[in-house]
């Protein structure tokens, strides 16, 4: 089977493309590699020229000022449409979700069209911010969201705008359009799973993929000196609560000066991002979430203690106790402070979490069975 993943934003296709290789199947990526963390793919629609070029990005940030128009979207439209000649021999075609192409909403419509009269078997993935996971957000049911800073204060739209664009008319219209002709809708994780279940989407669920073979678990040996790692992403700040993980991180110094090591890095490239924290004994990715992201799951496959989305829902859909392979960090400082302490007094809880966080992983992530899962899904 040959197929086509669109979009790249975590690492995900990635791994899912190495689960369908190993059963056999032919995979390719195009997507832009998602600034600058660089994930790989097949073919790139990055946007070189206005990114790239000095002279040209001054001026093109010059002409989205004055005009409101973003050449670094239409040029990723323009290395797509040349690259459609390359697309047309695929079985399945799969979106990383509506705005996979990362260019105008009426752009990725004439673009997919193209690309779908020739590959009739579609799903479009639900791994991130949507339409109508946005939709639900709004409805502000659940205790907390990725929007939570937002409600708190509206000032902060500037700091919400790859969410809150799918609000506009543009994106929603895309949305719906996908929705109806694509077969099937995935989501990857409860954050997602959720809000498409209580607004009325049908959808599969499917566990995030993690390449358990290339990821190798770090026994952890020494606890003389917990490392703690923060890898902070200035364009998901808010989103991710990482102002909270700060605060603690400033308890933590005053109470444990000479217990941690704390390790803060910022916009670094993926295989960076990996080498830096690789050395940690405990990871805090993000506080407003239900389930684990793609970079809390990796650390956990390499037995990292992380502290992430880890809510009833999740729990309860994996048979799991509180804090049992993974570190439940909630919007509250002083709370994620007391149990950065427990863990640093309690050294033994570490080594206990970071195994049972790979047995996790290779139970309910492993890429292959994930892939298997994809295919059938894909063929039903």
């Amino acid at each position: 089977m040959k197929i086509l993943l669109l979009g790249e934003y975590s690492r995900l296709h990635n791994s899912l493309k190495e689960g369908l290789i190993a059963l056999g199947h032919e995979v390719t990526i195009v997507g832009c590699g998602d600034k600058f963390k660089k994930f790989s793919v097949d073919y790139s629609i990055y946007a070189r020229i206005c990114n790239d070029n000095k002279i040209a990005n001054f001026l093109f940030k010059g002409i989205r000022k004055v005009i409101n128009l973003d050449l670094e979207k239409i040029e990723k439209a323009i290395r797509l449409y040349f690259l459609l000649p390359k697309l047309n021999d695929f079985n399945h075609v799969q979106m990383i979700n509506s705005d996979a192409l990362e260019t105008y909403p009426i752009l990725s419509r004439f673009l997919y069209k193209k690309l779908f009269k020739k590959i009739k078997s579609r799903s479009l993935l639900i791994c991130g911010d949507e339409v109508s996971v946005v939709d639900y957000w709004f409805q502000n049911e659940l205790k907390y969201s990725v929007l939570t800073p937002y409600f708190d204060d509206n000032s902060l739209e500037k700091d919400f705008q790859f969410p809150l664009k799918y609000r506009k008319d543009s994106y929603r219209k895309t949305f719906k359009w996908l929705n109806k002709n694509c077969q099937k809708l995935i989501t990857s994780d409860l954050d997602y799973e959720i809000p498409m279940q209580k607004v009325g989407f049908t959808t599969t669920f499917i566990p995030n993929p993690i390449n358990t073979d290339k990821i190798i678990f770090q026994p952890i040996e020494n606890t003389n000196k917990i490392i703690i790692f923060l890898g902070i992403n200035r364009l998901s700040y808010l989103k991710k609560g990482i102002n909270y993980f700060e605060k603690a991180l400033e308890i933590i110094r005053e109470k444990h000066t000479d217990k941690v090591e704390i390790v803060v890095t910022e916009n670094l490239p993926y295989s960076e991002y990996i080498s830096i924290y690789n050395k940690a004994h405990i990871l805090l990715d993000q506080v407003f979430a239900y389930d684990q992201g793609y970079n809390a799951l990796e650390a956990m496959a390499k037995g990292k203690v992380v502290f992430t989305g880890a809510e009833t829902e999740f729990l309860n859909q994996y048979q799991l106790q509180e804090d049992e392979v993974c570190i439940n960090a909630l919007p509250n400082e002083n709370e994620i402070a007391a149990k950065l302490s427990f863990l640093i007094e309690h050294p033994e809880k570490i080594l206990e979490i970071s195994k049972n966080a790979r047995n996790f992983i290779e139970k309910e992530h492993d890429y292959k069975t994930i892939a298997e899962k994809y295919l059938a899904c894909w063929e039903a």
